[in-house]
């Protein structure tokens, strides 16, 4: 229907359609669930950011899921386009780019995409074995006594390496952005790779909770299952059976599952802080220091894989009061690495140091969730030397 001027007036004027709506919508939705957790946004506020009635989402999407789809295609697609280079650096360059420019949207790659449906997360893990393997080969070319596993383990690295701009808010300008994270890249390529190691008879399993009180084994349990299947996806009856009671019972211990994941946000940040007291303590230089931290983190990681995990993963899902002061704590924690470090090279200004500290950690959490831990195989060594050098790029 075409409205008709009035005389005398200006014809009213005609709004169009971006034709590029479905991929703002797609972007808005990406940077939500990575910002508020992707259970944790309605399709209305993604409607909102864009500028449109919740209605008119229908036009481009059935539901929140195609846009999670969708949403997560895009990431690869555009890494994918950015990565046809031969030459290693090219790609480390393209690789930080897209890691700044992308770094609101970076979430669908650290966590958001676990809740895709099994045929979406196979999609998606073939799009990354693709990146992986253009990383690999010309590393290869580079190192040519390596094996392919330890290339791909190297290049896994790298991966959480850019990946780790967008688990943290810390200022920095695109430029040093850029030249950190391409300086942390090629640290950690020509270091020794983290390949996982034959485990002998009799490895180390992560230690959980069997005997004792009650809470403690609810908590136990809740854990394993937050970071199995994530928080939305566990339901208190599951804790409750789990732990050999009904889920009423569960009731009398936490007056719900939000209290759950807070007592184990709790539990893990009381863990962080005392095995940062230990590294600390007797420590005979700060370079000590920091050598004693890295290695505190490496174990707790891998010790502690389950705990650790749903620390960094289910933040959006806690209380607000709890969700705010945990933060507090996180960022005491993420401080103490940067105080060492910045001591340590007086040059790097405070926020590119943070910039580094975060990447370490990131390494180090994001490969505990594909190797497998055990001191005989020295993959706590690896590990250590891994994050170091990330921290002295």
């Amino acid at each position: 229907m075409q409205i008709a001027a009035v005389p005398g007036e200006p014809a009213p004027e005609v709004r169009k359609r971006p034709k590029d709506r479905k991929a703002q919508l797609a972007l808005a939705a990406a940077e939500l669930f990575c910002d508020r957790g992707y259970h944790g946004v309605s399709l209305d506020e993604i409607a909102t950011a864009v500028g449109i009635s919740g209605p008119a989402i229908y036009r481009h999407f059935p539901n929140k899921y195609a846009m999670l789809v969708f949403a997560t295609r895009k990431l690869t697609d555009n890494v994918l386009a950015a990565t046809e280079l031969a030459d290693l650096d090219e790609l480390l360059q393209a690789l930080a780019r897209l890691a700044v420019q992308g770094r609101k949207v970076a979430g669908l790659y650290q966590w958001e995409w676990r809740y895709l449906d099994a045929e979406h997360r196979d999609e998606f893990r073939g799009d990354l074995e693709i990146l992986v393997r253009r990383l690999a080969v010309p590393l290869l070319a580079l190192r040519p006594s390596m094996s392919e596993n330890d290339a791909e383990a190297l290049v896994r690295a790298v991966l959480s390496v850019f990946g780790s701009l967008g688990t943290h808010r810390a200022a920095i300008a695109k430029g040093r952005g850029e030249a950190a994270l391409h300086r942390m890249a090629w640290a950690v390529l020509r270091e020794e790779p983290p390949t996982p190691a034959p485990v002998p008879a009799g490895g180390m399993e992560e230690q959980t909770l069997r005997v004792g009180a009650r809470r403690e084994i609810l908590l136990a349990e809740a854990i394993k299952l937050f970071h199995r299947y994530g928080y939305h996806a566990v339901g208190v009856e599951e804790i409750g059976r789990a732990a050999g009671i009904n889920a009423s019972s569960v009731y009398r211990y936490f007056p719900g599952k939000a209290d759950l994941l807070a007592a184990a946000f709790y539990r893990a940040s009381e863990r962080v802080a005392e095995a940062t007291a230990v590294a600390l303590t007797g420590a005979q230089s700060d370079e000590d220091a920091l050598r004693r931290m890295a290695q505190s983190y490496v174990d707790l990681t891998f010790e502690r894989s389950a705990l650790v995990s749903v620390y960094l993963a289910e933040n959006n899902n806690l209380p607000e009061a709890d969700r705010h002061e945990l933060r507090k704590v996180q960022r005491l924690h993420v401080e103490e690495w940067v105080r060492l470090l910045v001591r340590l090279r007086p040059e790097l200004p405070v926020a590119e140091a943070r910039v580094l500290v975060h990447a370490a950690l990131n390494v180090v959490t994001d490969l505990s969730r594909w190797v497998r831990f055990d001191r005989r195989t020295g993959m706590d060594k690896h590990l250590v030397r891994l994050a170091l050098s990330v921290l002295k790029a």
